[in-house]
Formats: C-alpha cells, sequence, structure tokens
C-alpha cells in the first residue's frame, strides 16, 4: 500500500472517463480543453491526481508512433508532472493498450490493475471497475484477448492509420461510449462493483473504493465505515472526486455551455 503525503489545504483528486477522441476528434475537443482548463484550476491546491481510465476512448503504444491528437491534454499533464505533482494513470477498457509511453515520456505511472493507497489514515482501493465483480464473463473473456501479447503483436502489424481508425470504429460502436446503458442505478444488489467492493471488505478494510467505468456518480455506504465512490463521466455529468484529508465526496463540476 502507497502511502500519499497531503499537506494542509491541499486535496488529492480523482476523475475518469473523458473517452478523448469519440465519437471524433472534432467532437471530443471541446471536452478536451474544458478538462485542460480544469487540469489548470486544480494545480493551486492539488497534492495528488489519480486519472482513473478511458481518458482516451481508443490508445495504442506504438514504438514510434503517438496517436495524433490530445496534444492540450498530454502537454498538460507533463507540465504537472515535471512540476512535481504525483500523477496515477488507470488504464480502463477503452485505453488499455499503454504500455510505456506515459512513463517514458511524460513521468507518469501506469496500472493496469487496481491499487491501494493511503492518506491521513484513510485507505483507498482504486481501479476502473472494468472486468471486476459478477457481472459481464463475455466481457471479461474478451479482455483476456485483447491484452493477450499475440493480440497486441498482430494489432501493431496494421498500419497505423488503419489500425487505429479500425479500432475508433469499433469503440464508437461500443455501447458504453453513448452512455445510454449506464446512466440508470441498478440498486446496491445489481450494482456489480458495488459487490465486489463488499466482498472485497470480508478480507480487509478499505475506507474509499474509488471506481469509473459506470459513467454514473454515485456515492454507496457499505457500511463498516466503508464508501463506494463512482466517479461518473466528463461526457454527461462532469463529476470528480476530492479528498481534502478528511472526506472523500463527488464534486459536480459546471457542465460546457
Amino acid at each position: 500500500m502507497r502511502d500519499l503525503d497531503l499537506p494542509k489545504g491541499k486535496k488529492i483528486y480523482f476523475i475518469s472517463d473523458h473517452h478523448l477522441g469519440a465519437p471524433t476528434q472534432e467532437a471530443s475537443k471541446k471536452r478536451e480543453l474544458y478538462f485542460v482548463s480544469w487540469l489548470q484550476q486544480i494545480q493551486k491546491d492539488a497534492a495528488a491526481l489519480f486519472i482513473v481510465g478511458d481518458l482516451f476512448d481508443f490508445w495504442f503504444d506504438y514504438k514510434t508512433v503517438v496517436p495524433k491528437g490530445f496534444t492540450r491534454t498530454l502537454g498538460t499533464l507533463a507540465q504537472m508532472a515535471d512540476a512535481g505533482l504525483p500523477i496515477f494513470f488507470f488504464v480502463g477498457n477503452h485505453d488499455l493498450w499503454m504500455d510505456g509511453y506515459f512513463e517514458e515520456e511524460l513521468g507518469i505511472p501506469v496500472f493496469h490493475k487496481p491499487q491501494q493507497f493511503r492518506a491521513q489514515g484513510k485507505t483507498f482501493f482504486v481501479g476502473h471497475g472494468d472486468g471486476l465483480g459478477p457481472h459481464d464473463e463475455g466481457f471479461k473473456r474478451m479482455k483476456k484477448v485483447f491484452v493477450h501479447p499475440l493480440s497486441k503483436w498482430l494489432f501493431r502489424w496494421l498500419h497505423p492509420d488503419i489500425g487505429v481508425r479500425l479500432a475508433q470504429h469499433l469503440s464508437v460502436k461500443n455501447k458504453m461510449i453513448s452512455g445510454d446503458d449506464d446512466i440508470h442505478f441498478l440498486g446496491e444488489d445489481k450494482e456489480w462493483l458495488v459487490q465486489y467492493a463488499k466482498r472485497k471488505l470480508e478480507h480487509a478494510h478499505y475506507d474509499y473504493f474509488v471506481f469509473g467505468h459506470r459513467h454514473l456518480p454515485m456515492e454507496i455506504d457499505l457500511g463498516k465505515q466503508s464508501t463506494y465512490v463512482n466517479l461518473g463521466d466528463w461526457i454527461n455529468h462532469y463529476t470528480y472526486a476530492a479528498f481534502d484529508g478528511e472526506r472523500l465526496g463527488l464534486v459536480h463540476h459546471p457542465k460546457p455551455e
């Protein structure tokens, strides 16, 4: 478990599911500019930043090629990391093909599995959330195929102009982009990430479980002084979470006009 320093007056921020690049580069640029503006705003009091998956609607780490777009986002994150702000990046189901670029070029660690952190005596279990809990066995099998080294090797042989265009087309067709299936609360007994968190509590205590993936902002009391937080998204809700040393809570950012 990694300990985080939280000076007085500072906050730890959590945000997820921007899906930059969807449904087109042009359509997502307004959201990107708004996100970059938010990044600039939090620099004054941020002690750490967690990007909890699906920042990009598609990303692939080529050996010598960087996917076109996202220049302002990458530049701002690089500037923040260079200034000494700890940034933690968790891959989601849309940008899971991360393989060194963020670490080497931006100095930002990338995590492919949930991680545990501690700040001010509070413990955090953080992950994107895809493939966890009693849900979507078909996706879990498909994810194993996607992350297999052979799959990545075969995709790398496609010319980037072909590979990226194909991946973007398939990604936009994915139901997770529209969020149409993810705007309704299913109830605690059917929210699979809630069930996953409760199972984890049987073996260890965490004050907060922080996930993305569902595109629906949620704060649910799990009992035993533990809370489940889903970060929502920056497509429809424009929500994030902030920890001030005492409590982690969701914040609704004003939607862009």
